[in-house]
């Protein structure tokens, strides 16, 4: 198929005239709305994505190998075309396929991760979802997150995806992660902030009292 005709490549080109500087998460979502953008014309959008999670996980985290290869530099996009064909041919969806050949010509197959990522974030948005990371140091029972996320859907006004985590660290409280919001009310951080505006305000009082005593020049 003539790339003119491929359903993600003027997107594509976009993210290729970016500057090498420029960081693969905004390159990401670039190419992840172009994914999304094909996969709601097909009306494969969850399919797609579930897809997308499979290959990330059963074929790029196993063969970090095969990941390198994909990323090269040095291995041309024609050769990764071949790759992609030997690896996902009969078993990926022509759509992702093809949207990942467009990515390989470009040479952008550095940023799949991201892509992929970007691709949940946005997809979640759409749907009114909102990813939400706690930290506690012991494990919640399902009572404590099913009053978690219905006070985090009053206050976010979406539909929190919760995902618990343990760290035994924490002396107490717990640590909540929205985006890239981060509500810390752990002991243990609360602790060491104490111990910082200590030793600040000590700073702040051994310096006071030198310059209380230092003599004007020329006296």
């Amino acid at each position: 198929m003539a790339e003119s005709t491929d359903i993600n490549a003027r997107d594509a080109h976009i993210a290729a005239q970016f500057d090498a500087d420029v960081g693969r998460e905004q390159i990401g979502e670039i190419y992840a709305k172009a994914l999304l953008g094909a996969a709601e014309t097909a009306g494969q959008t969850a399919e797609v994505l579930n897809e997308f999670d499979d290959m990330v996980r059963d074929v790029l985290a196993p063969h970090p190998k095969l990941e390198a290869v994909l990323a090269s530099l040095v291995v041309s996009p024609e050769e990764k075309l071949g790759v992609l064909d030997r690896v996902l041919g009969g078993r990926a969806s022509p759509l992702l396929l093809n949207f990942l050949k467009v990515v390989s010509r470009h040479g952008r197959l550095d940023c799949l991760r991201a892509v992929h990522q970007q691709a949940h974030r946005l997809y979640d948005k759409l749907q009114g979802r909102v990813r939400v990371r706690l930290t506690t140091p012991t494990p919640l029972d399902q009572g404590q997150v099913n009053q978690i996320t219905a006070s985090l859907r009053a206050k976010l006004g979406g539909e929190p995806v919760l995902e618990a985590i343990v760290d035994p660290e924490l002396i107490g409280g717990a640590v909540l992660r929205i985006g890239d919001t981060v509500y810390d009310g752990s002991v243990a951080r609360q602790l060491q902030a104490v111990r910082q505006q200590m030793i600040d305000r000590s700073i702040h009082e051994i310096q006071s009292r030198r310059d209380r005593f230092r003599y004007p020049a020329g006296n």
